[in-house]
């Protein structure tokens, strides 16, 4: 028989959109409580002096009286071959890919190379509370293979694929529409519902794969339906421009993947900066999904993300957050919504903190069409949680002593001035996968 154990401190879960629900109505807390764990998954969740009574004598708890006890943080766009060009000097979007990421890239045929990159990233994320990520590998099967058997082995739920790209980068990273639908199709065989293993389709934008490779994606989606697709939208003007003439017969960047069916409820585009209203309403429509890299855009200069725009109720965009490294600069969920909170200062927009922290769980977890999985503690759910340290550092402590009890306060102290040490501990399917 499985033995239980629990996590026991103050406890926070989301159950609604704050900008929708109201900030009152859409979460739950626990000043003291406690998350129960059998068999990777979350079998109660409750007040301590109603759920300790009920637990076997002898179960183990790990109490975190002062800290936060979250749901697992939630990355919806994130370049795991990218972790030794991240902080990469002074280029735009397009250079920046030739100079800096095309060549990190080439690595990834050599397994060793792989396996010891996707180790140090996976170990990243859950140093960084984050327990699901929508990962991007390279055009090599090898780096997928990688990245699945790394992830696997963790017992992690995360989405990846291998990139499709048949033009516009180096000899050594093309595949062929026919191959790239190949060796897709043969990952999708191998892990997706593997464990906790979800597929994306991943053409890696319309600038590097032709019409062919775009109809072989749109084909594999209709044959896997319930896997994911993930590209990149809109982040900079070169690309646009370039876009355009590369697919002259479309109307916009956005119709050339509406052309091949690519648009729909579990795509994924990274970016969506610079739409048109025409475009907008076809992500609307179809319930696709613009993931805000918000240190990514900042970093490389491609523009300010419109939140307020994307939310528009006569054609609302649904919206998810993530940290695009390694063109964004920080693996760390809080600091990605740090620079969030600024993006939309600059637009004369704001972000709550309550706002903020629906987004990095229940809000992405939608976003992924897991929310009855992740992203919420809930008994059924899955047990990824992080614990959460408003008082990691000296500067936070010191701040934390003006919050007197006010939570909204307290997570936007978390969100401004915590990183990666606001981490006490990630819990990954029951297992303290990251303790500091």
């Amino acid at each position: 028989m499985t033995q239980r154990s629990a996590v026991r401190g103050r406890l926070l879960t989301f159950t609604a959109d704050p900008a929708e629900a109201g900030a009152a109505a859409s979460h739950r807390y626990w000043g003291d409580g406690i998350v129960v764990l059998e068999a990777g998954s979350i079998v109660a969740v409750g007040d301590a002096a109603s759920i300790l009574p009920s637990l076997p004598e002898g179960t183990p708890i790990d109490h975190y009286p002062d800290q936060l006890v979250m749901p697992g943080l939630i990355d919806t766009h994130i370049h795991y071959p990218q972790t030794q060009v991240i902080g990469s000097y002074g280029e735009q979007l397009l250079e920046w890919l030739q100079k800096y990421t095309f060549v990190e890239e080439q690595k990834f045929a050599d397994p060793a190379h792989a396996g010891r990159v996707a180790g140090f990233f996976v170990d990243e994320l859950f140093r960084n509370g984050t327990t699901t990520a929508v990962v991007y590998c390279t055009v090599r099967p090898e780096s997928a293979e990688a990245f699945f058997a790394e992830s696997h082995k963790r017992n992690a739920r995360m989405i990846a694929g291998k990139v499709m790209m048949d033009r516009g980068a180096p000899e050594r990273l093309l595949d062929t529409a026919q191959h790239g639908y190949d060796e897709t199709k043969a990952l999708v065989e191998r892990w997706h519902g593997r464990g906790r293993q979800h597929y994306a389709i991943t053409p890696r934008f319309a600038l590097t794969s032709t019409e062919a490779q775009l109809e072989a994606s749109g084909a594999l989606l209709r044959e896997h339906p319930d896997c994911y697709l993930q590209t990149h939208l809109a982040e900079n003007h070169d690309e646009i421009a370039t876009a355009r003439r590369l697919y002259p017969q479309a109307s916009s960047y956005t119709d050339i993947y509406d052309r091949y069916g690519l648009l729909g409820p579990r795509s994924l585009f990274g970016h969506c900066i610079h739409l048109d209203e025409a475009e907008l309403e076809r992500l609307s429509v179809t319930r696709s999904i613009a993931a805000f890299c918000p240190t990514s855009n900042l970093f490389i200069g491609s523009g300010l993300f419109d939140l307020a725009t994307m939310r528009d109720p006569r054609r609302p965009v649904r919206v998810s957050l993530a940290t695009d490294v390694g063109g964004g600069t920080s693996y760390s969920m809080l600091r990605t919504a740090a620079e969030a909170y600024k993006v939309l200062q600059l637009r004369r927009q704001n972000l709550p903190a309550l706002d903020a922290f629906y987004l990095m769980t229940l809000g992405n977890a939608r976003a992924l069409s897991l929310e009855d999985r992740i992203g919420a503690l809930a008994p059924g759910h899955d047990a990824d949680l992080v614990v959460l340290d408003a008082r990691a550092t000296p500067s936070m402590a010191h701040r934390m002593e003006t919050v007197a009890g006010d939570l909204a306060e307290e997570l936007f102290v978390l969100m401004t001035l915590g990183d990666d040490r606001s981490v006490r501990a990630t819990y990954v399917a029951g297992v303290k996968a990251h303790a500091a």
